[in-house]
């Protein structure tokens, strides 16, 4: 297991404070539940990056740490759908739910490959939705310009969710050194993305 550095502690410590930052801020004009969406998405990336910076990145090899991380794209992807397509709210809700518990159970009752889908299939809808509805809603001209900093920020946490989901199958896209290599800096980007999306 790859040591955790000082440069992964000071990149981890930066994304924690910009996630602090995005809770203390607050969305202009969001509904009460969307914004109780995005808090929950934005204190568990902070709560996981302060673990990992004191912990370690031995902390990955704990079950609970792909659950936790599953929240992240599912309260942030709720928040989004329920602020900018109302009428899905519902059955968005539903689907997270379902797939949050579908998450917990393959972790825990499912090997090999079998336990990858449910994972995957969560993480690749919640993505995509993170990635292209602030894209079209900007293009569109429904949100500013800016918003669709949100969408880069919704595929980077895509790359980092699959990466994450495959070491934690047996299955690695990469070396495991390679993507803890990588990781400080793709959460620092990709949250730095969303702050900047979110202040357009």
């Amino acid at each position: 297991m790859k040591k955790i550095s000082i440069l992964d502690r000071i990149l981890l410590l930066i994304t924690g404070l910009l996630a602090a930052y995005q809770i203390v801020v607050g969305i202009d004009g969001a509904e009460p539940f969307a914004i109780t969406a995005y808090t929950i998405a934005f204190g568990v990336l902070l709560v996981a990056g302060l673990l990992i910076i004191i912990l370690g990145f031995d902390i990955l090899d704990s079950p609970l740490v792909v659950i936790v991380s599953t929240i992240i794209p599912l309260s942030l992807s709720l928040g989004l759908v329920s602020e900018y397509l109302p009428q899905w709210q519902t059955a968005y809700l539903i689907f997270v739910i379902v797939g949050f518990l579908l998450v917990i159970y393959s972790r825990y009752k499912m090997e090999g490959a079998m336990a990858v889908i449910p994972l995957a299939t969560v993480h690749g809808i919640a993505g995509m939705t993170i990635f292209l509805l602030p894209i079209i809603f900007s293009i569109q001209g429904k949100a500013a310009s800016g918003f669709f900093w949100v969408g880069i920020g919704g595929a980077l946490i895509g790359i980092g969710g699959l990466l994450l989901a495959f070491l934690k199958s047996g299955k690695p896209i990469l070396s495991k050194d390679t993507i803890l290599t990588v990781l400080p800096g793709l959460l620092l980007l990709m949250t730095l993305a969303f702050v900047v999306g979110f202040a357009a």
